[in-house]
């Protein structure tokens, strides 16, 4: 459901809603909307979810989609057009950095924002909650175990041309000259790239032991096809920090050899908390439901998040929110997890594509202790 009303900000105050009203800000178009059903169909499973358990501090939680796979802009006016007339009083979403980064002046402090997407790191701006994985966390442990398990010593990296493949770049460059490892190419492509060509040629010419693919959606589906017709995949390891199961399905089981993900959730983790989740969204949406995949669980996390710091502040305040972040914690899919610094610390795993489904073979990272 999408609102765009424009009245007098002074309302939000004087009517109080019977309802929190949550913009649910998911891509539902552009190389990111492959995500969108299975994201759009774990938020609402967890509005319910409240609604059961008595809402938000009494009120019922009502979603209000937004598309983020509009331009940056384009989703930062309408999410400031919802904010200024009252119609949204907080925003929770799987996104791109950019969006990210165009939302944030329109709307930080205003209402309490939960990025749930893995992004870049270093995000400190007030009334923000990260709910997603980083690099530091997620990218360079993997990286490590992969080449000492499979002693890699070339690097390649594929990436889209924005903020999140620059800096989770960045910070690969750098683990990598520690290690005494070598890049031997840096291939960046404007997102809803189709063809392909240059970068594979590129890669044939270097010949490298791994590939860090930093492509979103689409652009990782048309990159692995490109790469397994070019018989890349009998000679060289993928690795990605995002890659899903509807990629995996998008791409085609001929396609995922040698490729490897590194993600706080897999559709396959084979825990209780997730097979409870399993339960929950099966009986919920039936047996052909969107897949369960990292960007679509990251929206429940972030929804049942927002809920328990408001649960333990009383209030939406972003401010206030932001006094008890790091006290909250909670059980989800993902195992216990709590806030530090405003961001989630959580367990990090590392898979292997099977064909069309990820084996988990290893945790990368446990969180601290609470």
């Amino acid at each position: 459901m999408e609102t765009r009303l424009i009245v007098d900000s002074s309302a939000r105050m004087a009517n109080r809603s019977p309802t929190v009203r949550i913009g649910l800000v998911i891509p539902l178009q552009g190389p990111a909307g492959i995500f969108g059903p299975s994201s759009e169909a774990c938020a609402q499973l967890a509005a319910e979810e409240l609604n059961l358990g008595g809402g938000v501090l009494g009120r019922e939680v009502e979603l209000v989609t937004v598309d983020g796979g509009q331009t940056p802009n384009r989703v930062a006016d309408e999410v400031d057009a919802l904010v200024s007339a009252g119609a949204i009083d907080a925003v929770v979403g799987w996104h791109l950095s950019s969006v990210r980064q165009a939302l944030i002046p329109r709307i930080a402090g205003r209402v309490p924002y939960v990025y749930t997407a893995l992004y870049e790191g270093g995000e400190r701006a007030p009334g923000v909650f990260l709910a997603g994985e980083t690099p530091i966390h997620q990218v360079l442990p993997a990286m490590q175990w992969l080449a000492r398990e499979h002693r890699l010593r070339r690097w390649a990296i594929v990436g889209d041309s924005y903020i999140w493949p620059y800096g989770t770049a960045r910070a690969a460059r750098r683990h990598l000259r520690l290690t005494g490892a070598e890049i031997c190419a840096e291939i960046f492509v404007p997102l809803g790239t189709r063809d392909f060509h240059r970068p594979i040629q590129q890669l044939i010419r270097t010949q490298p032991d791994a590939v860090l693919m930093l492509l979103v959606g689409n652009d990782a589906v048309r990159f692995n096809r490109a790469f397994t017709r070019a018989g890349l995949h009998t000679t060289c390891l993928r690795f990605a920090p995002l890659m899903d199961e509807n990629m995996l399905l998008a791409s085609g089981a001929d396609t995922t050899a040698n490729l490897y993900v590194a993600a706080g959730y897999f559709a396959t983790l084979p825990t209780t908390d997730n097979l409870d989740f399993h339960a929950l969204y099966t009986r919920r949406f039936g047996p052909h439901a969107p897949p369960l995949n990292a960007e679509g669980e990251s929206c429940y996390e972030g929804i049942i998040l927002l809920a328990e710091l408001i649960a333990r502040a009383g209030t939406l305040n972003p401010t206030d929110l932001m006094r008890v972040a790091d006290t909250t914690g909670y059980d989800g899919p993902r195992g216990p997890v709590r806030l530090h610094d405003r961001h989630l610390h959580q367990r990090i795993y590392l898979a292997k594509a099977n064909q069309l489904e990820f084996d988990v073979i290893t945790k990368l990272q446990e969180p601290p202790p609470t």
